[in-house]
């Protein structure tokens, strides 16, 4: 039921976050109000070289001290302030947006190892399961997600989405299945410059989620999402596999078309399979993962939830549904639903992989 929706421009040009408003609220039948929200690249170029942390806080005095004292064990915040919003209107204001714009110094990570992005993650992953009234939802460097529990339209008025330029944008309106509906459990989900909009479910949540917790990812949301977010990043960033080989490990074929192919492309396939099994995503999907270089787009191996791209000249578009992208370009260069399991990766210029 959930709707997805994305586009990028490959030459980099920023645009506002008016199109892919107008876009998502094209599909409200597929949401019921309970979470939406959008991720943007490239909007913060005047802090492009440090971490923008985006935190739900409960209030503004314990949960921002106790996040803080967190945040500052790793680090310096270099600019923090609440995250521009307008009046809530029909929206619940059940949390304060806020964010620190963060850089992590080695120094004070005495005695330890030290790799800067895993010490992001181990660190936001602190400050979800330790400090009460905080979550970290957004981490990465120049970009940030902006979710709550409502409308598309009514997030992207409350965020003022209109007022941000980004050449990369996703957006997901929500129907919560398994879990309620939420500020913290409405998507994109993120972690560094990773960010996730979803539409099915993964039936094999258990599975993925014990694989991903054996590498000390900490699944705190109790959503499938977040596993997925987790997968993405631990097989490209610390696995270093192209993005389009994640999508044929974590989507793998069929053994029987496994068989079929050239022998050089089975012998990786085959691979794939055998190495990633506890990592592969069973149940229905549609998902569209972002970073800052580009995109993927995967369905399930069967497709079980409907994925359509389109392009028009260096910008292409990704979505449940045409209409939704004819809404932000009415004159395509192309349109297309790509095959089941097929990973549709598109890449800034200079950054194809």
């Amino acid at each position: 039921m959930c709707g997805i929706i994305g586009m990028l421009n490959k030459d980099g040009k920023r645009i506002d976050g008016s199109l892919i408003a107008e876009g998502l609220s094209l599909m409200d039948e597929r949401g019921n109000g309970q979470g939406a929200g959008y991720a943007a690249y490239g909007i913060y170029p005047d802090f492009k070289e440090y971490y923008a942390l985006h935190v739900f806080l409960d209030n503004l005095k314990e949960a921002k001290v106790d996040v803080e004292q967190e945040i500052e064990r790793w680090g310096y915040i270099v600019y923090s302030e609440e995250i521009p919003t307008s009046e809530k209107g029909t929206i619940e204001g059940e949390k304060i947006p806020y964010r620190y714009f963060f850089k992590p110094d080695p120094r004070k990570l005495l005695g330890r190892e030290y790799n800067e992005q895993d010490a992001i993650v181990e660190m936001v992953m602190r400050i979800n399961a330790k400090r009460s009234g905080a979550l970290v939802f957004s981490s990465g460097k120049n970009m940030g997600i902006f979710k709550a529990s409502a409308w598309p339209e009514d997030v992207a008025r409350f965020y003022k989405i209109k007022k941000y330029k980004g050449y990369m944008w996703l957006g997901h309106n929500r129907y919560p299945t398994n879990t309620p509906g939420w500020w913290g459990g409405a998507h994109p989900f993120g972690l560094l410059d990773w960010s996730v909009v979803h539409n099915g479910e993964i039936t094999s949540y258990g599975t993925n989620k014990r694989y991903v917790e054996s590498f000390g990812y900490n699944c705190t949301m109790l959503t499938d999402t977040e596993v997925v977010t987790y997968l993405f990043d631990h097989l490209i960033r610390k696995h270093q596999l192209p993005l389009g080989l994640t999508g044929n490990a974590l989507a793998p074929k069929f053994w029987n078309e496994i068989d079929a192919l050239d022998p050089n492309v089975r012998d990786v396939q085959t691979a794939l399979r055998l190495t990633y099994s506890a990592a592969a995503m069973n149940g229905p999907f549609a998902i569209v993962v972002a970073n800052t270089n580009g995109f993927i787009a995967l369905t399930d191996r069967i497709k079980l939830r409907p994925l359509v791209v389109g392009s028009k000249d260096k910008t292409v578009y990704v979505s449940s549904e045409e209409a939704a992208i004819r809404a932000m370009e009415p004159s395509l260069d192309r349109i297309y639903n790509p095959l089941a399991g097929e990973p549709v990766v598109h890449q800034l210029e200079g950054h194809a992989q």
